[in-house]
């Protein structure tokens, strides 16, 4: 018995020894981290059923095993970012959809984080360099863009040629046009086509707006005699899609958002393009629209910083940019420049004609918060050539008063 007793020992011992020499568990073995994200995006993004966020979010987890991922989503349009995610930084999601126009307001508060690494490497590949452009400040770039944001032309194949979408006054000469005349996120484009700036490049603010002079008159007065004439009409509240339905007028501007609907409306004849040329004192001059994007931001202040990073990055990519296409029903067209170039872009109308647009037609939308001062002070010009109250006689003085309104940036 002492014999098998110490036997007993002597292997207890022995196996004890191996033990100690085993390595030891590596960190993290226990399991995949356990973390919370909060995710704010656009209502459309989050339909019962049909949720593009939820989809995406649950392909992230997928690929990313190594964390046990709690989702929180909220609803903010892209439009709101600025003002909802700085309410409270630190409370706000860990990342959010924002248009590009609220950068500066979103770096103000210390509400986005700026990209590097793998993150800021991806954007740079994945996009124009006039993309990159609209999450860019100071420097450095801010968010991860995901679709490109801008206006463009819709128009009836029926009616004009290829030749007279060039010039807007061949167009009115055939029939009517509907503009958003009172929508300042519109008009600037005959300001920009006369040589107005706004802040310089858009990225000084001390400059200020410049659509005065007598170039901002002669721009002024053009709107004026169009609107006269009754071949521009003001598109109000959806006026111009019926207007463009019901063959009033020949053309309509607007996004991608409503190419479905314009689809529907003109069938066969269902056209889109780049802005055309006005015509001033003789000289031909290009219409320019407000340029921007849709994208991801990250909050310096997310508990989980990295995985917010991975998590922007991942809704930015290619394969995430075609979800959403698809799931909205191509109201969200991608930036990927790969993605544009391949079959089902290149042949979709309303894409390739905001990538010209953007490419040809556009001036990036300031996103200084000096900007704030033109939305909250510009829409007196559209209503008063809408109502023609501004007229041809009295443009000069009126788009004086009008510029000086729209620099009063409040700061």
């Amino acid at each position: 018995m002492k014999k098998i007793i110490a036997m007993l020992l002597a292997a207890m011992m022995v196996i004890g020894m191996l033990a100690a020499c085993q390595p030891a568990p590596e960190a993290g073995s226990e399991g995949p981290e356990k973390i919370t994200l909060t995710v704010w995006g656009p209502s459309e993004d989050q339909k019962e059923g049909n949720s593009y966020l939820k989809a995406i979010c649950d392909k992230f987890a997928e690929a990313h095993p190594e964390y046990d991922i709690t989702w929180n989503f909220g609803v903010c349009s892209e439009g709101d970012a600025g003002t909802k995610v700085t309410q409270d930084p630190s409370t706000a999601a860990d990342v959010y959809m924002f248009a590009n126009d609220q950068l500066g307001t979103l770096i103000q508060a210390g509400a986005i984080a700026k990209l590097g690494g793998a993150q800021l490497e991806q954007v740079k590949a994945d996009n124009s360099e006039h993309m990159v452009g609209t999450v860019t400040a100071n420097g450095s770039v801010y968010g991860v863009p995901y679709a490109i944001n801008t206006w463009f032309m819709y128009y009836d194949k029926s009616v004009y040629t290829e030749e007279d979408i060039k010039s807007l006054d061949a167009m009115m000469a055939k029939k009517a046009v509907a503009f958003p005349i009172t929508n300042t996120w519109y008009l600037p484009a005959f300001y920009f086509a006369n040589g107005g700036t706004m802040f310089g490049d858009g990225t000084k603010g001390s400059e200020g707006i410049k659509f005065g002079g007598a170039n901002g008159a002669a721009a002024t007065k053009y709107l004026a005699s169009a609107i006269a004439s009754g071949k521009l009409v003001d598109d109000a509240n959806g006026s111009g899609l019926d207007d463009l339905r019901n063959g009033k007028v020949g053309a309509i501007f607007s996004g991608t958002w409503d190419a479905s609907k314009v689809q529907a409306a003109l069938g066969e004849n269902f056209g889109a393009a780049q802005l055309p040329c006005i015509t001033i004192d003789g000289a031909s001059k290009q219409l320019m629209s407000f340029a921007g994007s849709k994208a991801l931001g990250v909050n310096p202040n997310s508990k989980h910083l990295k995985a917010a990073y991975q998590l922007a990055a991942f809704m930015g990519s290619a394969e995430a940019q075609e979800l959403h296409y698809n799931m909205r029903n191509g109201d969200v067209v991608p930036c990927n420049t790969t993605l544009l170039k391949g079959e089902t872009f290149s042949k979709n109308v309303a894409a390739v004609a905001q990538e010209a647009t953007f490419s040809n037609t556009s001036k990036i939308q300031p996103s200084i918060p000096e900007m704030g001062g033109y939305w909250s002070n510009a829409e007196s010009m559209g209503k008063g050539l809408a109502n023609k109250e501004v007229t041809v006689d009295n443009a000069a003085e009126k788009t004086e008063a009008w510029n000086t309104a729209i620099n009063n940036t409040g700061l």
